[in-house]
């Protein structure tokens, strides 16, 4: 069982977790015209203190240029969480949350959200036996603090999300799942994530953390780009080194190189919002995370310029340390 969840990291990992664990999901959608994007992450926190389990939801909705932001924590007890062990399915409470469908009913203080979507397409990355999931030869490790997974880098959206009763149509969109698990976030990191290109077949992830490990602490790196059908990987376990980092408050600049190939990336966030984040499995740290962000990525074979793109709609987190 334990070689079947490496494998498909979406599937719920703390079946056999008594304490200081925390296990959530990360969903993206975005509508056609961009104007509306909603992240919905539902979550569980097990601990001694105060075990539950959660839906966070953040919408971001653009009215005559003007950004209006959404965001809530909705608790609910920890019996009211469900799943599968044999394919991906988590349900909280009347939610549920699959790789093909989403059904969203939520009483958050803001009102009623509601909503039905199918997706299709989903793309999952590329995979190995040195690199059973995106964290590659780490994924097998059993002691690490927090552990990532990527369960579709793009697909589409059909589907209406209710809001109050205001309906706002998500068919045709595009959506992005992914998922972390463990004890605690890293408490440096940078996440990016954007699937809205000019060239509608890519999509982009990277990740750069400060991760604990055996007693010291390394930065990793997991950059996962997809370029018509085309995976580049850029990681720690696969020898990418980055080259340049300067990373502000809200905007952030990295080159990165593996082989003959470098990667420059800049990406800039914007309209962020506070969302809880763990440690020690317990929701009491806090995340800001922009749902309206801009990367732009420029990919050299050599010193020849192979592919550039800007990307919108961008999922953005830049969590600095005094260290870093």
């Amino acid at each position: 069982m334990r070689m079947k969840k490496i494998i498909h990291p979406e599937l719920y990992q703390g079946d056999r977790k008594k304490d200081n664990y925390f296990e959530g999901w990360y969903y993206k959608l975005v509508s056609e015209d961009q104007k509306t994007s909603v992240a919905f992450i539902p979550g569980i926190s097990k601990n001694k203190d105060d075990p539950h389990a959660f839906i966070q939801v953040f919408l971001s909705t653009t009215e005559n240029g003007t950004p209006h932001l959404l965001t809530d924590y909705v608790r609910y007890p920890i019996d009211d969480f469900r799943y599968s062990h044999e394919t991906f399915m988590v349900g909280i409470n009347q939610n549920t949350f699959t790789i093909g469908s989403l059904e969203i009913d939520l009483k958050t203080r803001h009102g009623h959200i509601k909503g039905r979507f199918k997706l299709d397409g989903t793309t999952p990355i590329k995979t190995s036996l040195l690199s059973p999931n995106v964290m590659g030869i780490f994924g097998y490790l059993s002691f690490m603090e927090c552990y990532h997974g990527i369960i579709s880098m793009s697909h589409h959206l059909n589907g209406t999300l209710y809001v109050k009763d205001q309906a706002i149509p998500f068919d045709d969109g595009k959506g992005y799942i992914e998922k972390d698990w463990g004890r605690s976030f890293p408490k440096a990191y940078v996440w990016i994530q954007s699937n809205h290109f000019t060239n509608p077949k890519t999509s982009f992830l990277f990740s750069y953390a400060d991760i604990p490990f055996i007693g010291f602490t390394f930065k990793g790196l997991i950059v996962n780009l997809l370029i018509d059908d085309k995976e580049y990987r850029f990681a720690t376990y696969n020898g990418a080194k980055v080259k340049k980092e300067v990373v502000t408050k809200d905007r952030v600049s990295y080159t990165i190189k593996r082989g003959r190939h470098t990667l420059e990336v800049e990406a800039e966030a914007t309209n962020s919002v506070d969302l809880a984040s763990p440690r020690n499995g317990r929701m009491i740290e806090t995340i800001k995370e922009g749902l309206s962000g801009v990367v732009t990525i420029k990919l050299y074979k050599g010193s020849s310029l192979i592919y550039e793109d800007q990307g919108t709609s961008a999922g953005i987190e830049i969590m600095t340390s005094p260290n870093r």
